[in-house]
């Protein structure tokens, strides 16, 4: 602390010096361009990084896709809510683990620590916590905040929608967490942006392969946000940083490598059943029934080829406890086009049990499971493949007239 300080008075020494010189120079001449005022000499007007502002196509766009979303969320018998976009800092603190570096500070309000909302989840949970509430079944479409790494031709920004769909209460086992999926397969469907695979994977299960890896218990979170980057980082990176940064032993690696690469469906839950060092782990074999209902209710719900069980899926979110899955992109989602435009996953989620209980004043746990859909994606890749033409009004009659004069009779029709 006191070296922060040191810097910031430092800091602060820098900024008279600069206010002193700047008093003797001369106000500059208005230049009838961005620079209106003397306060502001040099303004270059944009949004800020990693936001963006959206015309009339983009929004009805961005709106007939929300439309759709919409829809799918209330075939299911989804109710919606609202929560603050900003929540204390404490509410959100501890719940992403790494990721918490993301999340917007906001200054001190009398008194109150606060931050913008990092996702849609945290704050849900905060709601059904305080509210007492032990069954609802809800979406949630908003806007949240990250200081990530803006990547635009990605769809990812500081600033994006959110559409939460959400079940908590206590319900037959797997039975939610199968409907979250389906929910996901109908709207990709619905929108059409292309191939999609939802990988499927068990928190019980990694952690149990972490076990058998040998890797010590307290390292299983940071374990998890290395293989977390898989998705878009080679295996050698992982591994040198799990080797390197995280600590772990190469031979620790090399065996969780051997597991992360297995993908498949329920012929993949039969051999690791039969593994040697996961049958001596309960938690694993408790991860793999659960993973065998689920795929046999996605057979029933006609998503089976829809669905992967991969064992590289992680992420990285703290407060997971059980199934986790991730829909992503099977390339060429737009065509000869659209090529530039990559987005990856478009959808992620799962089980969070015990998330709720650090909200309720007594303590109490509401199971909850959830998916989250990454709509900015989806526009991305719906606008390029748009090409600006979009209609941005609904009015389908105009009224004219041959001669002047008659705008009364117009208005009248």
């Amino acid at each position: 602390i006191n070296e922060e300080v040191q810097k910031l008075l430092a800091l602060k020494e820098q900024l008279k010096q600069c206010t002193v010189e700047d008093a003797g120079e001369p106000a500059p001449k208005p230049s009838g361009g961005n620079e209106t005022t003397p306060g502001n000499r040099n303004l270059s007007l944009k949004t800020p990084k990693g936001t963006r502002d959206y015309g009339p196509e983009s929004m009805a766009l961005r709106q007939r896709v929300l439309d759709q979303v919409i829809r799918v969320f209330r075939q299911h018998g989804a109710e919606t809510i609202d929560t603050p976009v900003f929540e204390l800092k404490e509410v959100l603190t501890g719940k992403y683990g790494e990721d918490s570096k993301l999340i917007y500070d906001l200054k001190d309000q009398g008194g109150e620590i606060l931050a913008l909302r990092y996702d849609l989840t945290v704050p849900f949970a905060r709601y059904v916590g305080m509210g007492n509430v032990f069954n609802i079944k809800r979406y949630h479409i908003a806007k949240v905040y990250r200081r990530d790494n803006p990547q635009i031709t990605r769809g990812r920004y500081r600033e994006f929608y959110q559409c939460d769909f959400d079940i908590a209460g206590t319900y037959d086992p797997m039975l939610p967490d199968a409907e979250c999926v389906k929910v996901v397969c109908e709207i990709l469907s619905d929108v059409g942006v292309g191939e999609f695979v939802v990988k499927l994977n068990h928190r019980k299960l990694l952690d149990g392969m972490f076990e058998a890896c040998g890797v010590p218990a307290e390292k299983f979170r940071t374990a998890c946000s290395s293989v977390d980057k898989l998705d878009k980082t080679p295996w050698e990176e992982v591994k040198r940083e799990m080797v390197e940064e995280k600590g772990l032993t190469e031979e620790t690696v090399d065996r969780i490598g051997a597991y992360v690469t297995l993908h498949g469906g329920p012929e993949l839950v039969d051999r690791l059943a039969e593994d040697e060092k996961l049958k001596q782990i309960p938690t694993a074999m408790e991860g793999l029934e659960d993973m065998r209902l689920l795929l046999q209710y996605c057979d029933i719900f006609q998503v089976a080829d829809r669905v992967s069980f991969d064992l590289s899926l992680a992420r990285g979110l703290d407060y997971y406890t059980g199934v986790i899955y991730e829909a992503v992109l099977l390339g060429g989602a737009g065509g000869a086009e659209e090529e530039e435009v990559t987005v990856g996953s478009v959808a992620g989620g799962g089980r969070y049990d015990n998330l709720v209980g650090m909200f309720n004043p007594k303590r109490k746990q509401v199971p909850c499971v959830g998916v989250s859909i990454g709509v900015e994606r989806l526009f991305s890749i719906i606008e390029a493949r748009a090409g600006g033409k979009t209609r941005t009004n609904e009015t389908e009659v105009y009224v004219a007239s041959a001669h002047k004069g008659l705008h009364l009779k117009r208005l009248e029709i």
